[in-house]
């Protein structure tokens, strides 16, 4: 790399994530330029042709084209750095090749490795890693999978009753070890909670995500059951519950499911 400037473009379709990302990487790369800023893929590949900067800061799900849609276009031309919410699919992807990848809400310590990286890349005139296989590779893991059957019933054993449980009337599930625990109302609103053998992780792709969120590695809630959410300490959260007096966690992973607090 010569002694000029690096240069760098940030595309997010959230506005306040892209100022945000901008600010971290003034702290912990004051030398590094931020030329333009997209909205979207096909955005960032517009401005890309127009000030070709030496690294790309991609989100990965934008409206339009993909971060990784734009970044199979952008090629080894530069450096490219994924930003992802919390699809599990793609960390794996990126986990598995040589992909810079950094997950939301990006912390400046992770950020600082990824600029180490990249730094000493440029220092090298390193060209940027042969990225088609593993675009290809990312791109079928965001690809929805066949859909599961919808859930529409859980079978939850109470004494030696079998409950069939409406998903609907379910208020949140948390995980226990390799058990689940279902937290449900009756006809007349009243909670009940019951145990299944069934695992968090093989009953999450069965549920309506318009209805239902995961907002910890082990609590999925149904949005019509929450009253409140309260901020906490760390980029965390408190859910509030209508009628009942659990408090559910939000870990930073999923906090930005209620951006709007």
């Amino acid at each position: 790399m010569t002694n000029t400037r690096a240069t760098a473009l940030i595309a997010d379709d959230e506005p306040l994530l892209r100022e945000a990302l901008a600010r971290l990487l003034a702290g912990v790369w004051p030398d590094l330029q931020i030329v333009a800023q997209a909205r979207n893929g096909r955005e960032a590949i517009e401005l890309f042709e127009i000030h070709r900067p030496d690294i790309c800061f991609l989100d990965v799900q934008m409206p339009g084209k993909t971060g990784v849609e734009a970044a199979q276009y952008i090629g080894e031309r530069a450096q490219l750095v994924f930003v992802t919410a919390f699809d599990q699919y793609a960390v794996q992807a990126f986990a598995q090749g040589a992909l810079d990848y950094l997950v939301k809400p990006v912390e400046p310590a992770r950020l600082a490795e990824t600029v180490q990286r990249l730094q000493a890349r440029l220092r090298a005139a390193q060209p940027a890693v042969n990225t088609e296989e593993l675009l290809q590779q990312l791109a079928r893991a965001l690809t929805p999978h066949a859909a599961a059957p919808a859930l529409r019933w859980v079978r939850a054993s109470i004494g030696t009753t079998v409950r069939l449980i409406a998903v609907e009337d379910i208020d949140f599930l948390r995980a226990e070890e390799k058990y689940t625990q279902v937290a449900w109302r009756d006809d007349a609103g009243q909670p009940h909670e019951a145990v299944i053998r069934t695992a968090l992780k093989e009953l999450i792709p069965q549920l309506d995500a318009a209805q239902f969120a995961q907002v910890h590695r082990s609590v999925v809630v149904n949005f019509r059951a929450i009253s409140h959410v309260t901020r906490g300490e760390n980029e965390t959260a408190d859910i509030h519950l209508k009628g009942r007096p659990e408090v559910l966690p939000v870990s930073r992973t999923y906090l930005h499911l209620f951006r709007q607090m």
